[in-house]
């Protein structure tokens, strides 16, 4: 059995996340309480003829806080018992949740006459750091819309041939900010921009003539060099200290051209060496 536990403020996609897994076979449970858990865990060893080998459950602030508190040992009880179990923390940032709120028109699920909805977006995440202190995968969804967030989803979760470290190398643009998931964060906006370049302005580093172009230059040549040597020694390391995912930024200034070639070089590169390495251009689209 593998258990995915999806978790995260209102508004920031679970919803989504739930209709994804259940699209790909999963038994989906929303808003379970999380007291449940061992008994959900227990059921499944001494009858797996009545629960299928993927489900999936979100448990969120609608839970009581005393359960949010005592989430640690719940899910320690759940793992002791030998089940393979995820968990998965959605968030986005205060003001794309104020703003989805406006929009939908929906209740917080904390809201009251003593508190606005800015105040119980605030006050959710101190109820739920029990379950981000632990979470195995971080997603922001700031800046994804629907369709983004389900193909986020299916690479990081379900493209998973085995179990084991999922590596993911992303590139992205500064001028979006930081990717809130990254592990390791390598900067390259000090190598030559194609982006001066009038004649290579519109392609991106998926391109020939941006592949040419990079290439050609001595630094990028180094920067290549020193960011993979450096992986190829510390990321077998880090995924033996049991680390589900692993996610490696290379940032440029505007996502298109310089990250995205070294992300996609690296990347295939690392994959002669690790066996689940995925790849993602976060500012392309």
């Amino acid at each position: 059995m593998r258990l995915i536990i999806v978790s995260g403020r209102s508004g920031s996609g679970k919803s989504t996340a739930l209709d994804v897994l259940e699209d790909n076979g999963y038994y989906c449970i929303d808003n379970l309480p999380a007291d449940l858990l061992p008994e959900l865990a227990e059921r499944a060893l001494l009858h797996p003829e009545q629960l299928q080998p993927f489900v999936a459950v979100s448990i969120d602030a609608r839970n009581m806080p005393s359960q949010l508190k005592r989430f640690p040992e719940l899910l320690r009880q759940v793992r002791d018992r030998n089940i393979r179990c995820d968990i998965v923390y959605l968030d986005a940032a205060q003001d794309t949740l104020l703003k989805r709120f406006s929009e939908t028109r929906r209740r917080h699920p904390l809201t009251s006459e003593h508190r606005s909805l800015s105040e119980a977006i605030g006050d959710e995440s101190k109820l739920l750091e029990p379950i981000i202190d632990l979470a195995d995968l971080r997603i922001d969804t700031t800046h994804l819309n629907l369709y983004q967030l389900r193909d986020t989803l299916t690479l990081r979760l379900l493209k998973q041939p085995a179990p084991g470290t999922a590596y993911l190398v992303e590139s992205f643009g500064f001028k979006r900010g930081l990717p809130v998931d990254a592990d390791l964060v390598f900067d390259v906006r000090c190598l030559p921009n194609p982006y001066w370049k009038p004649e290579l302005r519109d392609y991106s580093g998926l391109d020939q003539p941006i592949n040419d172009y990079l290439s050609a230059e001595p630094e990028v040549e180094e920067m290549y060099q020193d960011i993979a040597g450096y992986l190829q020694k510390w990321l077998p390391r880090i995924a033996a200290s049991n680390r589900a995912y692993v996610t490696v930024a290379i940032g440029c200034t505007g996502g298109r051209h310089r990250s995205v070639y070294l992300a996609q070089r690296l990347s295939e590169a690392l994959k002669t060496q690790l066996k689940n390495v995925q790849v993602r251009h976060r500012d392309l689209s």
